[in-house]
């Protein structure tokens, strides 16, 4: 295959990333080249129709979340939307469902209480609060707003199932991002003015925004450094740390293990499309794609669940998820010092979660790459 095309631009993963990426070069003049490693594009959030019928994300939920109106806009060009708020359940030792993230019926359930109002809630989680002079980790900042039973009861297990690590080693900002309520609201995202899901899924999604005519995709092909010799600049959304040969060490993820079931339809027992468990098993949580809208394509008498099982990605063929986050910023620091040696590249541009190591929903990789875009072109002019 002749990538030699007058030099244009490489965009190394057809991932949310490298689509916008793409897109935004192109509608400017830009011949660009897409190739990803992978055999389709949308990377995590690439979404397919089973023999159920039913609409399955390969890689796990992706939920459309945001208040940015701007990218709202900017992807309504490539997709219709279905409405949807996001609601979690959390399987409690007693089998029974509660709401997650927490709010007053929760604090009913776990502690047997009736809560009248708001202000007895607040004062419920005020009298079990451990108040902490200082919060170094993300268990003390846990403690200082729902003290202890609710911590090991909700996210002692989970973080240690999902991170491999203790909630101590974890940075407060990893559960700072999960909000509290105090009230009856249960919705998961309940300060985004926007949630949605894409009518006909992420992987149409991304296919509309790479349909352009001076964009070409080859899937099933590695990035591999001698192609920087071939064009003006290189965009790449692979891990940095792969980039640099692991010099200065690995920027550790977190994987996941995807196992799916068929089950009856009568079987369901949640209204809730995600059940987080709160035991001490290798699950941390089951999705029911039929719950979500758009994803229940024939209503068959079975419906397709998924259940996560964490593990690093060095259990799982150096499939990345999710950057890890230390209370000492360990890996932060590795990051940083990696970018250091990335800016004696002029000819490349990291990208993406693994390019720049962050935990970043779709709305903020969609917002932060049309803003690189922006400065690249404007550079250029």
């Amino acid at each position: 295959m002749d990538l030699n095309l007058n030099r244009p631009i490489l965009v190394a993963g057809a991932g949310f990333a490298g689509s916008v990426l793409a897109r935004c070069l192109s509608e400017k003049g830009y011949k660009v080249i897409v190739i990803d490693s992978r055999s389709h594009v949308a990377g995590n959030a690439y979404d397919e129709i089973n023999d159920l019928g039913i609409r399955v994300h390969r890689y796990g939920p992706h939920l459309f979340h945001t208040n940015n109106m701007k990218v709202v806009e900017w992807l309504s060009r490539f997709t219709e939307w279905l409405p949807y708020e996001h609601r979690v359940s959390a399987l409690l030792p007693s089998g029974k469902m509660a709401p997650l993230p927490i709010n007053r019926r929760t604090l009913e359930l776990v502690f047997g209480k009736s809560l009248a109002n708001e202000e007895e809630a607040k004062a419920l989680l005020a009298s079990v609060a451990r108040p902490m002079p200082e919060v170094r980790n993300a268990r003390d900042y846990l403690l200082s707003q729902i003290g202890e039973d609710l911590t090991d009861l909700f996210f002692a297990p989970y973080t240690r199932k999902m991170w491999g690590y203790d909630l101590s080693e974890m940075d407060a900002s990893v559960v700072k991002r999960i909000p509290i309520s105090y009230d009856d609201e249960d919705r998961y995202f309940p300060h985004d003015g926007f949630q949605a899901v894409p009518k006909d899924g992420y992987t149409r999604l991304i296919e509309n925004v790479l349909d352009h005519s001076s964009i070409d995709v080859y899937l099933s092909r590695p990035f591999e450094r001698e192609m920087l010799n071939e064009f003006d600049h290189a965009f790449l959304c692979l891990p940095i740390d792969e980039f640099f040969c692991y010099s200065l060490g690995p920027l550790p993820y977190r994987s996941i293990r995807f196992h799916h079931a068929s089950i009856d339809r009568a079987q369901v027992r949640t209204k809730a499309a995600t059940v987080n468990r709160t035991d001490n098993s290798e699950i941390t949580r089951s999705t029911y794609w039929h719950l979500l809208p758009g994803h229940d394509l024939k209503n068959s008498s079975q419906v397709t669940v998924t259940s996560e099982e964490p593990c690093s990605y060095e259990d799982n063929g150096y499939e990345r998820y999710y950057p890890i986050k230390t209370s000492d910023d360990r890996f932060g620091e590795r990051y940083r010092q990696y970018v250091k040696m990335a800016q004696a590249e002029p000819k490349v541009t990291f990208i993406g979660r693994c390019g720049t190591y962050q935990y970043l929903d779709m709305h903020q990789v969609v917002s932060q790459t049309i803003a690189i875009a922006t400065r690249w072109i404007e550079a250029r002019a």
